[in-house]
């Protein structure tokens, strides 16, 4: 049963999970209330992220059944806890991945909550934003930058998030490869351009709608995967095909870095050490901090990022996973309950 206080709160409408590679169910539930230390958000915009993808098709272990899937809520709080004192009525906030951290494990007392024993995670071991409401931990939530619409900001909340700390762990790249071209690599090439960064965007052979979206946003060069012009300093992989490691890793320079950016990546097949010899590194992301939210929404309102969100209604939340899931998407979708 769902954790939902069944009272005279309301119903909303929401789209659940109730098993693993089965559809979203369209269903009515009770008005979720938020804890002493939550706050209750009206969900206004929701992104879906190909993580959500990974939970609905079964490739990551199940945590919660049935769940509400979605981690990029964006919206406006209409309930405070008596403890959650961060935010007022009225206030437009962020809910992303990270929906709680323990706070005492070795990972958190180092600042690296990123890698918690004891974590919670929006849509997964929580219920997300595929709702008209949602509760989120008060201090895990995000302010959000003026400027930016409901519907633009949605998709910041975790591809955005998840391609700045991968580019963060690139390093200062002059020549950055992105493998793999959708929601986090649409953002993060304008982000890299306007750092004076070349970016050359790698995705499948024929795709040749997605390259020249990539050359639009600012790539220097957009082609298929295994045909780099140049010798890079450092690739990111968005692309969940461990496939691509081998590729990337040949691809850049020696002392280059590749960084593997899903949770989830199909198995990297054995590949020769003369490709990681010449101190090359090879690393993955794990979720993200909220120092790492901070950090990214004081850019957003520095920097003029825009997304290119494709709106789905909520009902429609199983169409929107499959235009993902068929790469039928340029930019990222976004629910709107």
């Amino acid at each position: 049963m769902l954790n939902l206080l069944q009272d005279n709160r309301g119903l909303m409408r929401a789209m659940l999970l109730d098993t693993p590679g089965g559809p979203l169910r369209e269903t009515i539930l009770p008005i979720p209330w938020p804890a002493a230390d939550e706050v209750l958000i009206r969900v206004r915009a929701c992104g879906v992220c190909r993580t959500d993808l990974h939970i609905v098709d079964g490739d990551l272990a199940p945590h919660l059944w049935p769940v509400i899937p979605g981690h990029e809520i964006v919206g406006e709080v209409v309930h405070v806890g008596e403890w959650a004192h961060q935010f007022s009525v009225g206030e437009r906030v962020g809910v992303p991945w990270l929906g709680s951290a323990c706070g005492h494990c070795r990972y958190c007392a180092s600042h690296r909550e990123n890698l918690c024993d004891q974590p919670a995670f929006t849509g997964y071991d929580r219920h997300g934003g595929y709702a008209q409401y949602a509760v989120a931990r008060a201090n895990y939530c995000l302010r959000l930058p003026d400027g930016y619409d409901d519907l633009h900001l949605a998709p910041m909340l975790c591809a955005g998030l998840i391609g700045y700390r991968a580019w963060k762990m690139a390093g200062d790249a002059k020549r950055l490869g992105l493998y793999g071209f959708g929601a986090a690599a649409h953002l993060l090439v304008q982000l890299a351009v306007a750092q004076g960064q070349q970016v050359y965007a790698f995705t499948r052979p024929g795709d040749e709608r997605s390259q020249a979206f990539a050359r639009e946003l600012g790539a220097s060069w957009a082609g298929p995967a295994g045909e780099a012009p140049a010798e890079l300093d450092a690739a990111i992989l968005f692309a969940p095909a461990g496939e691509l490691v081998p590729i990337a890793l040949r691809a850049v320079a020696k002392g280059g870095v590749v960084v593997c950016a899903g949770i989830h990546m199909s198995d990297i097949p054995a590949f020769p050490y003369a490709l990681l010899w010449g101190e090359r590194r090879l690393c993955s992301v794990a979720n993200l901090t909220r120092e790492d939210g901070r950090s990214f929404m004081c850019l957003l309102a520095r920097h003029r990022i825009k997304s290119r969100p494709r709106a789905f209604p909520l009902a429609q939340a199983n169409q929107a996973l499959a235009a993902l899931r068929s790469g039928d998407i340029d930019g990222a979708a976004v629910l709107v309950p």
